[in-house]
């Protein structure tokens, strides 16, 4: 053999094992890399989702307490918004929240989590309220406000409104996330009947505190933007949260944590925002703003 020859033998097998090397190092990357890269372009895509949805949420309570300051709402504008808020809930409870919930767990655990969460925001209720709650045509009534004349419920009318809603927007902002870990579009919807039950909220908290203090504006304003930005807070870190810790739990722990946030919901509706819309209704407006928001739900939850 050549010394030519014997060279060019050398590099041919240096060229083919170069080539073979260069195959299985893409094989490798296409085994290993490039799948753990497609993860990371989830994660940060699924992350994005719920910053998105958490934070319209979240920003929908400062824009019910800016709305107030800017202009006073009427009774009848607030009752259509407490109503169509109500509707929007109890329909996101009934179409997405209550059927997902048994469609990852049995029946019994998907009750079990709605008694639970129902039963958590009750004890709240009688923690800030000391115990005794009473309607205002109930025979009760005057009892209660006795014991109030000697105990106070914790805080002012604002302060047990605010608070108790921003812990309550923990509950809420839970769902969101373990929605959105879920299936991203049910988590759009949970948070867009949030963000809707927010704005009504942050309404609410900006008119009481008006009504509490109407001679410095600017305390108003600081009241009114400090609670409601702590309402939003509390829902969008709540949700990331819970999207972050709760993502790779067992179906069927998902299903009692969903049915539980479910059952949250629900209370504060039937408790809270249907009472208060009645209360400055005209011509039956809550009732009939209910229906519209139970409504677009309905629909709403059929096209996603």
């Amino acid at each position: 053999m050549t010394c030519r020859s014997a060279i060019g033998l050398h590099a041919g097998e240096a060229l083919s094992a170069y080539v073979w090397n260069r195959i299985e190092l893409h094989s490798l990357n296409q085994a290993f890399i490039w799948p753990n890269r497609q993860a990371s372009l989830s994660e940060y895509s699924s992350l994005l989702t719920i910053l998105l949805i958490a934070g319209g949420a979240a920003i929908a309570s400062v824009a019910g307490g800016a709305l107030s300051l800017w202009r006073q709402s009427t009774t009848l504008f607030m009752s259509i918004a407490l109503g169509f808020a109500s509707g929007v809930l109890l329909a996101t409870i009934s179409f997405e929240m209550l059927p997902k919930a048994l469609q990852l767990g049995s029946v019994a655990r998907a009750v079990g989590g709605f008694v639970a969460g129902i039963a958590f925001v009750y004890l709240l209720d009688l923690y800030i309220h000391r115990g005794r709650i009473a309607g205002d045509k109930s025979e009760q009534r005057e009892r209660v406000r006795s014991f109030y004349r000697l105990r106070k419920p914790r805080g002012s009318e604002t302060t047990v409104l605010a608070a108790g809603t921003s812990i309550e927007e923990v509950i809420e902002g839970i769902s969101i996330g373990v929605g959105t870990a879920i299936e991203p579009a049910v988590g759009l919807l949970i948070g867009l009947a949030i963000a809707i039950d927010n704005f009504s909220e942050g309404l609410s908290i900006g008119e009481l505190i008006r009504g509490e203090s109407r001679s410095n504006q600017i305390r108003t304003r600081c009241r009114v933007l400090g609670w409601t930005s702590l309402v939003g807070a509390s829902v969008l870190f709540s949700a990331i949260l819970g999207w972050f810790l709760l993502r790779g739990l067992e179906d069927p722990m998902l299903s009692l944590l969903f049915a539980a946030g479910a059952g949250g919901m629900f209370y504060l509706t039937i408790t809270d925002l249907l009472p208060e819309s009645e209360q400055r209704h005209y011509q039956q407006s809550g009732a009939l703003a209910a229906t519209v928001g139970f409504i677009v739900i309905l629909v709403l939850s059929q096209l996603t």
